[in-house]
């Protein structure tokens, strides 16, 4: 046979489409020509496929090699092509049985030796694979990886050779087992008995945390606010399955991801320094590639010093506040990447930090604090559930305040009202659509009434009017009523503090 056809994948973002890497063997001056729109690092692998064929024991041809990466107008990188087109040219010659190839897909880089070396992306690869119901031999170490999701048939092979003997049938490959992370473990993480005081604080943390909102909190140095969202992850509840296949999938695409995977279902905690440039955060590059909200998928992105940060690197947030995605286009290149993050920031009242300090006065003038607090716009403000104050204790408050709730209990509570959700809508409420709101949020007319007035009186817009139905509406869960009444309303009023 002198033709064979083998199939891998490409990466776009967190897509990877199918590509397939057809070999055709011809009479001619020996040569190895590789078309489809193939980038420096995929025509290298003429020179690494010829070494790893011979140093592996096979035959190169020595015919006209012409090897086409279909589809030909979708762009070809790094050399995760390497195994693929090694396997073909192998095929196309007689050296691997063709029947079987229909049945794999493959990737890997190989060595000059023959031996295979980790690629970038093979979980978001693995991910499709699975769902064209294909199995995939990937380099041992990405096949560790690739475990991290179920009902995947993936096969780790560490040279050449193993997977010529796989598809012959010789020696078949171990597919890899499924692997079991443990809950975390969050007697490791900061506990919340560590906060005193500042209970409205640790209250509205644990109203985020079982509905999912977004969260600033505005208060001077030393208040406890960076402490408090440090403390949020131990009281989420752990990764789904599904939530871990994709949020590891994601953090493959990374160049320095390293393979290893944490043995726990953790949420992501991200806290990117203000000086983060807009790619930095959102995602960007002639090559797009995911920034910190993406990498804060399913987790939390927390902002300390908010508007310390550039503006328009802020207003870059309100698209994937509201989708839950960002797009990213560049000339040749665009990329959609996840991003349904829990916004976490905090925030000094004015430039000193002293504002409202029952101790230290305030140096800033009126004028000084208006242009400080109109660095964040009011558009990204109204994107925000929660928004309160954490105040200055004074001494004798903070030597006798008492060790409150520790984690644990929290998240029990947290776990209740987050259960209550997907019972009754499949999600969580900050996620609820304003016409998921009225059908499933069972809130009563006179807590609908009660808010229309209040917002007429307060010139507060529709997405505010939505945003606090839904803040009520986890109150309710965390009270375990299945009305939204006019308590309910009134109390998530007084979480929404204007700037």
């Amino acid at each position: 046979m002198s033709f064979a056809v083998v199939n891998s994948r490409a990466l776009s973002g967190m897509n990877a489409p199918l590509v397939e890497v057809e070999v055709h063997l011809s009479n001619g001056l020996p040569q190895c020509n590789i078309v489809g729109l193939p980038d420096t690092e995929v025509k290298e692998s003429r020179d690494r496929v010829r070494a790893a064929i011979l140093q592996s024991g096979f035959e190169f041809p020595t015919q006209k090699i012409t090897v086409n990466l279909a589809p030909a107008d979708l762009p070809k990188e790094s050399g995760r092509f390497d195994l693929p087109i090694a396997i073909g040219i192998l095929a196309a010659s007689g050296q691997v049985a063709p029947d079987v190839l229909a049945d794999y897909e493959l990737a890997g880089e190989l060595a000059l030796s023959g031996s295979l070396r980790p690629i970038r992306g093979a979980l978001a690869m693995a991910l499709h694979s699975k769902r064209a119901n294909r199995a995939f031999i990937l380099p041992h170490e990405n096949a560790q990886q690739a475990a991290v999701m179920p009902q995947i048939t993936a096969y780790g092979a560490r040279s050449l050779g193993e997977v010529v003997a796989h598809l012959n049938g010789v020696e078949p490959l171990q597919q890899v087992a499924v692997a079991q992370f443990r809950q975390p473990e969050n007697a490791h993480l900061p506990d919340l008995r560590d906060v005193k005081g500042q209970h409205t604080a640790r209250l509205a943390l644990e109203i985020a945390a079982a509905g999912g909102h977004s969260l600033l909190m505005l208060g001077p140095p030393g208040t406890g606010k960076s402490m408090l969202a440090q403390r949020l992850p131990s009281i989420l509840p752990p990764l789904t399955d599904d939530e871990l296949a994709s949020v590891w999938a994601l953090h493959s695409l990374l160049p320095q991801f390293s393979g290893s995977l944490p043995q726990h279902t953790q949420r992501p905690f991200r806290a990117p320094h203000h000086s983060a440039s807009a790619a930095a955060l959102v995602g960007g590059g002639s090559d797009p590639k995911p920034g910190e909200i993406s990498l804060a998928h399913q987790g939390i992105l927390f902002l300390d010093e908010l508007p310390e940060f550039d503006r328009r690197v802020l207003e870059m947030l309100r698209e994937p506040l509201e989708s839950g995605e960002i797009h990213i286009s560049r000339a040749t290149r665009q990329a959609t990447y996840p991003a349904k993050f829990q916004l976490i920031a905090a925030m000094n009242p004015c430039p000193c930090g002293y504002l409202g300090h029952p101790s230290k006065p305030c140096r800033c003038t009126p004028d000084a604090i208006k242009r400080y607090r109109d660095r964040i716009s009011g558009p990204l403000l109204d994107r925000i559930d929660l928004t309160i104050e954490v105040p200055a204790l004074a001494a004798a408050e903070l030597v006798s305040a008492q060790q409150g709730e520790d984690s644990a209990t929290v998240l029990q509570r947290v776990l209740a009202a987050r259960e209550r959700q997907y019972a009754r809508q499949g999600k969580t409420n900050a996620a609820l659509s304003s016409s998921e709101l009225d059908e499933q949020a069972a809130i009563l007319s006179e807590a609908r009434e009660a808010l229309g007035e209040i917002l007429e009186r307060l010139s507060l817009s529709a997405r505010s009017f939505h945003r606090i139905l839904r803040v009520a509406r986890t109150l309710a869960d965390l009270a375990g009523d299945e009305n939204v009444t006019r308590a309910h309303v009134l109390r998530a009023i007084g979480f929404r503090r204007a700037l």
